[in-house]
């Protein structure tokens, strides 16, 4: 039997660096969303209301204040992070310094225990987060100064906390899925559902090129078990608002499919001899279950999620044995640009693909004189068609952290190759 799809509810397309838009929607009576980065949520308690996700600060934290009041006047019972991922709660300060302002009591600042587990990690590694940032959405270092402040919660739950009572209470509940820490929001009595981070409108955020493990089957069993709380609406972190309990159910089941195929076929290529490359050749992502809109690959795709299933079960080598104690990789680059004796037909070889469209083949040639080193003129021409070339592949890829990725490359390229004689 085919199910209903669900209806959508407002459309808050993708602005840059997950900003989605300005103002609310309400959902149920006393439940919102806020939208600021990504949907956060709100729900009118009978002890105040409950806000989940603070925002990035600044300007849209304060346009997210502004909305929940033209909402409500009642006091802030409790700010929730609905997982530990930096910038979603930058604005903890804004709403507390709000709160102290109206001269109401402090609220509670909650999360999931894992959220301190993360923020430790991530005090230790703040240079390298902040790199992997300007990476993946191509900003400049002092933008996350600001919009990657860490605010510690006051005080942490490990599976289910209920704030309220009776018919206006809500429940925050374990999720682990995008991160290990993530949760979600019930509204038993009005079966809504706040699906933060565990519910989006793309494939499923596993296999990051720049980010830690995520497990797909976890994510998998997560959704089934919010399907079994049969919620009438789901409220996403990104992407429409859906409705219907049963369009709603085959979203989240269907997409814990996805996953669960993803795991499944990608072992069974494992198993039979297969390396990582090889796998991603192999794989076709079948259109019944892949070609549905919310699992377009936006952000996350599914050859990320192969790629983490990998690299889960396999660690780090690549099996060729010469990667295995490499040399100091300047060395390396030297004697590669020495070895090419025929700088000029690597060159014309790699224009040919390019001329043709296939752009992907045409940088792989292109590397063998782009990553070498040396006072050749080839190296330096080689660089300058790669980095034009990553701006023509950029164009062929769907995901949003794909494309930074190739263009944040090809930007640091053009930077990198010397100035053209009479230029300025």
């Amino acid at each position: 039997m085919t199910l209903p799809q669900p209806t959508q509810a407002g459309a808050g397309a993708e602005k840059p660096f997950l900003i989605v838009g300005e103002g609310s929607e309400t959902v149920g009576p006393g439940l919102h969303l806020l939208r600021g980065q990504g949907h956060s949520f709100a729900a009118e308690t009978d002890v105040g209301l409950v806000v989940m996700d603070a925002g990035p600060g600044g300007r849209v934290t304060a346009g997210m204040i502004d909305a929940l009041r033209a909402l409500s006047d009642a006091p802030l019972h409790a700010l929730c992070f609905s997982h530990g991922h930096l910038g979603y709660n930058a604005g903890v300060d804004q709403w507390l310094t709000h709160a102290a302002q109206r001269g109401d009591p402090r609220p509670r600042v909650i999360a999931h225990a894992g959220v301190l587990r993360r923020h430790a990690r991530y005090r230790e590694t703040a240079g390298l987060q902040h790199r992997l940032a300007e990476m993946q959405f191509r900003r400049p270092a002092a933008f996350f100064e600001r919009h990657l402040a860490l605010h510690d919660p006051d005080e942490t739950f490990e599976d289910r906390l209920t704030i309220g009572h009776d018919e206006r209470r809500v429940e925050l509940r374990w999720a682990p899925s995008e991160t290990d820490d993530a949760i979600v929001l019930w509204s038993p009595a009005q079966r809504v559902l706040y699906g933060g981070a565990a519910l989006i409108d793309s494939m499923p955020n596993v296999g990051t090129p720049l980010r830690t493990l995520r497990d797909p089957v976890r994510w998998a069993r997560t959704l089934e078990q919010l399907a079994a709380l049969r919620p009438e609406v789901a409220v996403r972190e990104f992407g429409p608002t859906l409705r219907g309990a049963d369009g709603v159910q085959h979203v989240l089941l269907h997409t814990a499919r996805a996953l669960r195929w993803l795991r499944e076929r990608t072992v069974a290529l494992m198993n039979e001899g297969l390396d990582e490359r090889q796998i991603l050749a192999r794989l076709d992502y079948p259109e019944e279950i892949f070609g549905v809109d919310w699992l377009k690959p936006t952000y996350g795709e599914p050859s990320y999620v192969v790629r983490d299933i990998y690299r889960a079960e396999n660690g780090w080598w690549d099996r060729n044995p010469t990667s295995l104690h490499p040399a100091p990789p300047e060395r390396v680059a030297r004697e590669i640009g020495a070895a090419i004796t025929d700088k000029a037909g690597v060159l014309a070889r790699a224009t040919v693909l390019a001329s043709r469209g296939e752009w992907q083949l045409a940088l792989h040639v292109i590397d063998l004189l782009a990553t070498a080193e040396g006072e050749a003129p080839e190296f330096a021409e080689a660089r300058q068609l790669k980095a034009t070339w990553l701006r023509e592949r950029a164009g062929q890829v769907r995901s949003y952290v794909s494309r930074n990725l190739l263009l944040g490359s090809a930007e640091r390229l053009d930077a990198s190759l010397p100035s053209q004689p009479g230029a300025g």
